[in-house]
């Protein structure tokens, strides 16, 4: 897990230490001892306690689409060499935004569009360090046929290309009267060497001019380079290079002593050579850091890049060795640019985000955050480098530097900087002044959720609340606003709302802190079913995931808590899980998976389960390490199949997928064979002869063995087949059959059949049966909104957005209403809101149109750029985007 980056004065408002076992007492028998220490109002306090957000060292601009804008319109004009750091900014902006995808997609545009082999080796790097725990796929896809490890090692030697100052003398015809011998013999050690002179006088310039110049040497015969530390053997491969142009197979000593000795009469082609030797000798972390040592030395930067190779596809192990900590935090101007060309800044910025990542408070984070210092160059770099180590530098309570560079960061324009020095005031007791600042900064420009969060935290009262309301209002996402107020109404004994208010959240986001904290609710209200099953889905997510400020690992709360619970069997289990599942309780579900997998059940078929409701709860992290795990745990071969078919599917390779399914079904026909193949085969082609083929693999899957949780799904999946193909009574048998075995989720899709018969009055009544079942019911309202007149629908789509804000269509529906009715304003305001919080494709091609419409060319412009480094392919909108590019002033 990746080290949290908690502010530090939030650290300084909480309770020093808190002892799990005061208050869960492990034996039974004091229970009664643990409930009082749980009424009473100061151990509820330390209990619930909500830390301050984190400021992330993140690159926040206030209006993200126009900054998106100006990136795609300079990367339509720039030249190649600038490709790769404009990509590297748009990464940071996404990272910002906490778009996983995109940002992952910046940085493969970054490596696709490296001008040089330095930028290939730091982005290849960064690709490989962002897809750990993906190396199976790799190796899966090796399986099907298919290379996928294209962020593998590069031929540095001979895709590096050194301008190699011209050093060589043609050989003059003249040989002047003093009858010249055309070789020369050269004394290394106790030997001589006859050498051409000729040759050896074109090696370079200090050589032509001692053997043709006006030097003693040039009418010598014999000449003592003795004193040049090169051994008989390194002078005979010059001589033979002198010759030949190229070196032989030697020793990495011998060619270290050639290397020195080129540097040293400047052979720029025979140190070129050299250089290139070594660099393919490279083969392990401590060859780099020797041979680093060396090219720094010696100016090699053929060589240099190969160990920076080696160092940088062992991240983030690398960094646990002090030589190559040393090496990077530590090199100079010169240095860097012999280690890694122009791609300075980019280097750092990938070491320091891994050093960050593993722990932001240590010296080699803060080593390398100078060096990202030291490397920027342009104003973007420089207040994207000063904030990160604002940010680090406040960590380690170094105060008056943090503020140094939170004032540079802000001067710069990085609005979001002003958060750190507002900290920084509090800390040193200016909580008016902190307060003041914020509110200078939401006057000035267009106010954000995190500037009246920021804000909030220096007020008490009505005030917070009012600015907690305002954060949620602009960003439903900041998770500290529901924190702070469920926290409030607990401490004021209004449960219920305390519990709704988290929930609010909970019901569209899995933040983990927000799960801590109803699990520290349930803990003070002696709820320990309902605690246990939040601190199992806790554990579901982040297997090492550690509570009140990483103090107390989750593992050993939930073992502390369990001696509180009932005992369930597999049976119960089962039932506990038909009830969860078809009740739409997704949380509910995870943790009596958790509680399952500790039993002797299979449990290949438990991750898969537990894969599929991450999936859901758009965990797709985890979601890919339970399917890992199914497939380690697999019991029988076609099994196994069947979990890396799954796996290469939701890694986007379908056909792999397929190819996984078709080899399970030929070792055993079984129900989730069949099912993948014709899940794959569906999403594979939009051909509809293809329709009766997935027909067929459902009607035999459900011929297969399975319980009536995947029975549910596949005749619901089945359902929707008929119904795209028109066979709405076989699709409506389908659906009825599903909800028999208490698939509830086939609601939805008998009222698509209802609506489809022309009775949307039915198909009403059916989905609101699956809002009454459904514990996650947003998108249920969504389908609703549908099947009712405009009224309703509006009501519906308005508690879609109370319930998961997330979700766009609502948005859509509002503003394209307002537009209907020419209320052009309101109807952009409307898109306008959720892209505030949210970089969406669809939020943004609408309101690009909505410019359009009322004249607005360079709103609308802007839009559609921002809306291409969302998806830079999406057909609509560059074809809106170049009709719009035509009306341009």
């Amino acid at each position: 897990m990746r080290a949290p980056f908690t502010s530090d004065s939030c650290k300084e408002s909480q309770l020093d230490s808190l002892n799990p076992q005061s208050w869960l007492q492990v034996e039974r028998g004091k229970l009664s001892n643990f409930s009082s220490q749980a009424s009473s109002s100061s151990s509820i306090e330390s209990l619930i306690k909500v830390p301050e957000p984190p400021v992330h060292p993140f690159f926040k601009p206030v209006d993200y689409v126009e900054v998106l804008a100006q990136i795609h319109e300079e990367l339509e004009s720039c030249l190649p060499q600038e490709r790769s750091n404009l990509y590297l900014f748009q990464y940071q902006l996404f990272r910002g935004l906490g778009e996983a995808k995109l940002m992952r997609r910046s940085l493969r545009s970054a490596w696709l569009k490296g001008a040089t082999v330095h930028e290939k080796l730091v982005f290849g790097a960064w690709l490989k360090y962002e897809r750990q725990g993906e190396e199976l796929i790799s190796d899966l896809l090796v399986t099907c046929g298919k290379c996928a490890r294209e962020y593998g090692p590069v031929d540095v030697s001979s895709e590096l290309d050194v301008d190699i100052s011209s050093s060589s003398h043609e050989t003059l015809s003249m040989m002047n009267d003093k009858h010249i011998s055309r070789s020369v013999s050269f004394k290394v050690g106790d030997e001589k060497i006859v050498c051409d002179r000729q040759k050896i006088a074109n090696l370079s310039a200090p050589f032509y001019s001692m053997l043709n110049g006006c030097f003693s040497e040039s009418l010598c015969e014999h000449i003592d380079l003795s004193e040049n530390n090169i051994s008989p053997l390194g002078f005979r491969e010059i001589s033979e290079f002198s010759m030949t142009g190229s070196l032989n197979e030697v020793s990495p000593n011998i060619l270290l002593e050639i290397l020195v000795f080129a540097n040293k009469f400047c052979c720029e082609r025979l140190k070129d050579a050299c250089d290139r030797k070594l660099a393919s000798l490279v083969s392990s972390r401590d060859d780099a850091v020797e041979l680093m040592e060396c090219a720094l030395e010696e100016n090699s930067p053929v060589l240099a890049a190969s160990c920076l190779q080696v160092f940088l596809q062992e991240l983030p192990d690398c960094l646990n060795d002090d030589r190559v900590v040393e090496i990077f935090s530590h090199s100079n101007k010169q240095q860097r640019m012999i280690i890694v060309g122009s791609a300075q800044f980019s280097l750092y910025c990938l070491l320091s985000e891994v050093a960050m990542n593993l722990d932001p408070q240590s010296d080699k984070t803060v080593f390398f955050l100078d060096q990202l210092v030291e490397s920027a160059e342009t104003n973007r770099q420089k207040l994207l480098a000063f904030h990160q180590l604002g940010c680090v530098r406040l960590l380690r309570k170094e105060y008056d530097e943090a503020e140094r560079l939170f004032e540079a960061a802000l001067n710069a324009g990085h609005i979001y900087s002003v958060s750190g020095l507002a900290r920084l005031g509090n800390i040193r007791g200016h909580r008016l002044w902190a307060y003041d600042k914020l509110s200078s900064v939401i006057s000035s420009v267009t106010p954000l959720g995190w500037m009246y969060q920021e804000r909030s935290l220096y007020c008490e009262g009505d005030k917070r609340w009012e600015d907690l309301e305002k954060a949620t209002e602009l960003d439903p996402t900041l998770t500290y606003p529901y924190m702070y107020r469920a926290a409030s109404l607990m401490r004021k004994q209004n449960v219920r709302a305390a519990l709704a208010e988290i929930n609010r959240i909970l019901g569209f986001k899995m933040a983990l802190e927000c799960l801590e904290l109803r699990f520290c609710f349930y803990l003070t209200l002696e709820n320990y079913q309902a605690a246990i099953c939040d601190v199992q889905a806790i554990l579901t997510l982040s297997p090492d995931y550690r509570m009140f400020e990483g103090r107390v690992a989750a593992s050993q709360l939930r073992t502390l808590v369990r001696e509180h619970v009932e005992n369930w069997t597999t049976a119960d289990c089962w039932l506990q899980l038909y009830d969860r599942w078809s009740s739409v309780d997704d949380i509910g579900s995870l943790s009596v998976i958790y509680q399952m997998l500790e039993s002797d059940a299979a449990k290949g078929i438990l991750y898969f389960r537990q894969s599929l409701l991450l999936l859901r709860l758009n965990c797709p992290e985890a979601a890919m390490r339970s399917l890992q795990l199914a497939r380690q745990h697999a019991s029988t071969e076609h099994e196994r199949l069947v979990y890396e078919g799954w796996i290469l599917y939701d890694t986007g390779h379908c056909n792999e997928g397929l190819q996984k399914a078709e080899e399970s079904i030929n070792i055993k026909k079984s129900f989730e064979a069949f099912f993948l193949k014709a899940y794959a085969l569906a999403d594979s082609s939009l051909d509809p002869s293809f329709s009766s083929t997935v027909m067929s693999l459902l009607e035999e899957a459900l011929k297969c063995p399975s319980d009536r949780l995947r029975k549910g799904q596949a005749l619901n999946n089945l359902g929707s087949v008929y119904v795209d193909c028109g066979k709405l009574d076989l699709a409506a048998d389908c659906y009825i059959n599903a909800l028999k075995i208490r698939h509830t989720r086939a609601h939805q899709g008998l009222a698509r059949v209802h609506l489809l018969r022309n009775d949307k009055a039915a198909a009403f009544e059916e989905m609101t049966k699956l809002i009454e079942k459904a514990r996650n019911n947003a998108s249920a309202y969504e389908k609703r909104s549908e099947y009712c007149d405009r009224e309703l629908t509006k009501a519906d789509l308005e508690m879609v957005t109370q319930l998961d804000p997330l979700r766009v269509y609502p948005y859509r529906y509002r503003a394209a209403v307002l537009m209907d009715s020419q209320k052009e304003k309101e109807a952009i305001a409307e898109l306008s809101r959720a892209i505030l919080f949210k970089a969406d494709l669809h939020l943004l091609h609408l309101r690009a149109a909505f410019h359009e419409h009322t004249g607005d060319v360079l709103a609308a412009l802007r839009d559609c750029r921002a809306a291409l480094s969302v998806d830079p392919n999406h057909l609509e909108m560059l074809e809106l985007h170049s009709r719009v590019n035509s009306h341009e002033p």
